[in-house]
């Protein structure tokens, strides 16, 4: 078993932790989390797309328009690797890229509806498999978290000032 710090246990509402606290708290557990859902996500991506592809389609799904440098940027990786991961889903027939009208060098990328559904069903195997493993919680257990992904939701989508926002 892993070692893991103490929980965060609250005895009054005046108790309330500290941001260090719950910073601390989330770093422990997201890795964890960030496992099983490229574990899941790797299950159900087939041959056809890697988990980076995957990644990379869900960005420009959800910046529609983007360009490779954002592609870049948002993978970490080198502009000739999102280059050539983009031009591989695009001969796949999930992403479309066009010229940009203000600047012809640069492409604007958009998911195609074929790309659209690979993603969805992805996704939908991904949920599934997540699913299972939090169908071992009590119903406390995912009312508190979800209150508390609602909580990380609105805190970091409302800070676009925040580091690690986006």
């Amino acid at each position: 078993m892993k070692n893991r710090p103490p929980p965060i246990v609250l005895t009054a509402a005046a108790d309330a932790p500290s941001a260090d606290a719950c910073a601390a708290a989330v770093l422990d557990v997201v890795p964890g989390v960030m496992d099983a859902m490229r574990a899941a996500m790797r299950r159900h991506t087939g041959p056809q797309l890697s988990v980076p592809q995957f990644r990379c389609l869900a960005f420009i799904k959800r910046e529609p328009g983007a360009s490779i440098g954002a592609v870049a940027a948002f993978l970490g990786v080198s502009m000739p690797t999102a280059s050539a991961m983009v031009d591989r889903l695009a001969r796949a027939g999930a992403v479309a890229p066009s010229a940009d009208p203000g600047d012809r060098r640069r492409q604007r990328l958009h998911i195609t509806t074929d790309g659209d559904a690979q993603l969805a069903d992805i996704r939908g195997g991904a949920r599934n498999d997540l699913a299972q493993t939090l169908a071992s919680c009590q119903a406390d257990d995912l009312r508190v978290l979800l209150a508390g992904l609602d909580a990380l939701h609105r805190c970091f989508d409302s800070n676009p000032t925040s580091p690690v926002s986006h």
